[in-house]
């Protein structure tokens, strides 16, 4: 079994027990109206040690811990105090520790933090919650993975109102900041009335005496020219803009360059303040204008050119939701929607240089069995360039987006399809175009040959100048010319990797990683398969997915099923809550022979269950949208029920799974019908 005795004692108590706020807790001789669940397995407090924690010892594959209901009517910062001691070998599957919240009146908890890595000691997190008017809980998860010996243990919580990057450096967690160390500059806590020769001020400015707290650097130590000391703010976890503001002493005798930079994930620094005055005797406030859209770290960098240098003291970082300067607050802050555009209602902030002629058209196919239709929805509009107008050879279509801010990260993403002959190379293009001056720079081209499925594109970029994104498509001879569609442009501020790393929509499952919340009820030849690419069956079945054209899908293989066989995918219980919910999904169901496809509720306690949708028959070679719109008070489970039809042509697919709170946006006429429309392979333009 694995000892308390791993784990370091925290010597940390982030403040008397007496003055805990609702949510927070030390685990000193209990567990603060925290709960575990039952289902799984137990944690273990340990009061003496001041900590929380379960292990491998029991058999089972995780710990759930969750807080009494909580109320934020403002920003808060919960800080996680924690260790996860494992075995020196790596396991593909190690223990990590995750923190939900659960919003009443969702059926999904939001996961805000994960972690993996193993320590020797206390590790801090720092997560921004936003304000909500519902009550929510935090869940503390523990999961022990493949690991043979693994612990994981908590050793406070604690909810604070504010920022996570504010701070008065008054606990001796210093509010998770860190100093990046270096041989001889290092930022030290100062003050504190520790007699030694390092408190180089008689008051910290929090509590204006010497019992108060500080950071200071000094250069006493230097050895080379430009020596650099970085003192490195939590990462930010919810996008925030406003004022930063901060108190700082300098005292120089020869130059000190004292700067403040955001540092993105892909590690970009942007300087954002820098001192310009030579002394300052008494505590001096800085005011500096914060726009962190996604995570960001604060860095406060102190470079010296001597051992004579002097020395910086910091204190009192707070954070304010209003831009520094009056001025500036009129600044309306990026929206990243207005940037992107499914065209189901016209072309959004788009437009064509109509000195091309009409490189590109909005065109629209009805369901059917021979042309795939749109990505967004598989009957609606999306845009085709080398249409019967404008076939001629050495045209050349351009789509201009609206105009992006400079200085930001974003990922663009993008669906395009291409039906054509040979190697279509080239024939859609993407560039940026500065405005300032007329530069264009490529930065995507499609290299592959058709496939005639919807395949993503992502593309990170970041220009210092304002810019528009520019789409190409272009015609050298008419066997060059195949078609080229395009759909679903969404811009997203950070780079497209960080948004791979950002957790999951609650609800969301695009079956990439696994089932997600599903499960069969009984595996085998009859059962539903994860699949990539196209079902073996030729004449039947998707040949992509949906996510991304390449990734997984979940299917039924009616080679390997007989006539009117059922599989079942069934969810795990969800959270009935009040109130209407919307499930949206893809299923593709092409094939002569296709058989049915059903959605049903099954709530706790009930014995039938609940039929809310179906298709009956071949609907599509696209993947189509169905949307759904249920309610169900108690616990309750979702199930799609393939039924094999009367041919080996009648392979089955979903993808995409979205469950969101409240009524659906659209809605759809029909949620039982059978058989597709008689006006088949028909294209407006």
């Amino acid at each position: 079994a694995v000892t308390g005795s791993r784990f370091v004692p925290a010597a940390l108590r982030l403040a008397g027990a007496a003055l805990l706020s609702p949510g927070s807790c030390a685990f000193e001789d209990s567990a603060c109206g925290y709960e575990w669940d039952y289902a799984h397995l137990p944690w273990a407090l340990h009061g003496e040690g001041h900590y929380i924690s379960v292990d491998t010892s029991h058999e089972g594959e995780k710990a759930v811990l969750f807080s009494p209901d909580l109320y934020s009517e403002e920003w808060s910062c919960v800080r996680l105090i924690y260790q996860i001691a494992t075995t020196p070998e790596t396991s593909p599957d190690p223990a990590r520790l995750n923190l939900y919240l659960r919003k009443e009146g969702e059926s999904f908890d939001r996961l805000l933090w994960s972690a993996k890595e193993p320590s020797d000691s206390w590790l801090i997190a720092s997560l921004d919650v936003t304000n909500s008017t519902k009550k929510y809980k935090i869940v503390l998860e523990g999961e022990m993975g493949q690991d043979k010996s693994a612990s994981i243990a908590v050793f406070e919580i604690k909810i604070t109102p504010g920022y996570c990057i504010e701070c008065d450096f008054e606990e001796n967690h210093l509010c998770g900041f860190v100093n990046r160390w270096n041989p001889n500059v290092n930022w030290f806590v100062g003050g504190g009335n520790i007699r030694n020769s390092q408190s180089i001020l008689p008051k910290d400015h929090t509590l204006n005496s010497e019992l108060g707290h500080y950071m200071y650097v000094d250069s006493v130590y230097v050895k080379h020219f430009q020596e650099v000391a970085q003192l490195i703010s939590p990462k930010t976890t919810a996008p925030m803009s406003g004022c930063l503001s901060f108190y700082y002493q300098l005292k120089q005798e020869s130059r000190i360059v004292f700067t403040v930079y955001l540092r993105d994930t892909s590690g970009f620094y942007e300087e954002i303040w820098k001192t310009d005055s030579a002394l300052s005797a008494d505590w001096e406030l800085a005011e500096v204008d914060f726009n962190a859209p996604y995570p960001m770290e604060v860095i406060f960098e102190v470079a010296f050119n001597s051992a004579k240098g002097g020395y910086v003291a910091l204190d009192d970082i707070s954070f304010s939701p209003v831009y520094c300067s009056n001025q500036t607050g009129l600044r309306t802050p990026f929206n990243p929607l207005k940037a992107g555009c499914n065209f189901e209602e016209d072309l959004c902030n788009f437009y064509q240089d109509h000195k091309d002629g009409p490189g590109w058209s909005r065109v629209k196919v009805k369901r059917n069995v021979y042309r795939a239709g749109d990505h967004t929805t598989g009957f609606g509009y999306y845009l085709l360039a080398n249409t019967k107008f404008t076939s001629q050879p050495g045209y050349i279509g351009r789509l201009y987006g609206p105009t992006l801010p400079g200085n930001l990260q974003f990922c663009l993403r993008f669906y395009y399809a291409l039906y054509g002959f040979f190697k279509m190379s080239g024939t859609l293009a993407v560039y940026i175009f500065e405005e300032n001056h007329v530069v264009q720079e490529k930065i995507w081209s499609v290299l592959d040959s058709p496939k005639g499925v919807w395949t993503q594109a992502e593309i990170s970029f970041k220009k210092p100048m304002p810019c528009k994104v520019v789409f190409v498509s272009w015609c050298k001879s008419f066997w060059d010319c195949g078609l080229v569609a395009l759909d679903d442009i969404s811009v997203s501020l950070g780079s497209c990797q960080a948004a791979d790393v950002l957790l999951p929509r609650p609800g969301e499952c695009t079956f990439e990683k696994d089932e997600c919340m599903f499960t069969q009820k009984k595996r085998g030849r009859g059962s539903w398969h994860r699949r990539r690419g196209a079902t073996p069956t030729s004449y039947t079945g998707p040949k992509g997915d949906h996510t991304t054209g390449v990734g997984y899908y979940m299917y039924i293989e009616a080679s390997d099923m007989v006539y009117g066989q059922r599989a079942y995918l069934v969810s795990r219980s969800l959270r009935g809550t009040p109130g209407k919910q919307c499930l949206t999904f893809f299923y593709h169901m092409y094939g002569a022979g296709t058989g049915l496809l059903s959605v049903y509720l099954k709530k706790e306690g009930d014995e039938e269950d609940i039929p809310l949708w179906r298709r009956t028959g071949e609907q599509s070679i696209s993947w189509l949208r169905g949307v759904i719109e249920y309610e169900s008070d108690r616990n309750y489970q979702i199930i799609f029920e393939a039924i094999r039809g009367v041919s080996v042509r009648s392979d089955t697919a979903i993808d995409d799974l979205l469950f969101q709170a409240g009524p659906c946006l659209e809605v759809e006429e029909i949620q039982f019908s059978s058989g597709y429309p008689n006006s088949l392979n028909e294209i407006e333009y």
